[in-house]
């Protein structure tokens, strides 16, 4: 499983998406040989972030797509959601907690 580091602002993202992508398509490997069709990334450790972390996980969920997978984002802190909501983009990060009515 793949990790958020503890902190994302936009001075670091674009190291950081190239790091991700990379290490996205190595996991999609991996994933797709094994029969899966889901590749997660754990945000537990993210602490420090601005908007950006919102553009690094809609592209990564946009290549894991690309990529016949889904992106499953796991341990999103509370106001990496509430981000997520004033931006309109919660539904497409995590469609299936807000069907149920649970928070990621």
């Amino acid at each position: 499983m793949l990790k958020l580091p503890a902190s994302v602002r936009v001075d670091a993202a674009p190291a950081l998406w190239l790091s991700l992508q990379s290490s996205l398509r190595a996991e999609a490997a991996q994933v797709s040989n094994g029969a899966g069709a889901e590749l997660s990334i754990n945000a537990a450790e993210l602490q420090q972030f601005d908007s950006v972390v919102l553009t690094l996980m809609l592209s990564a969920a946009r290549l894991c797509a690309d990529l016949g997978l889904r992106l499953r984002v796991l341990n999103v802190p509370a106001k990496l959601q509430e981000l997520a909501r004033v931006y309109g983009v919660a539904e497409l990060l995590w469609p299936e907690l807000l069907d149920s009515g649970q928070s990621a």
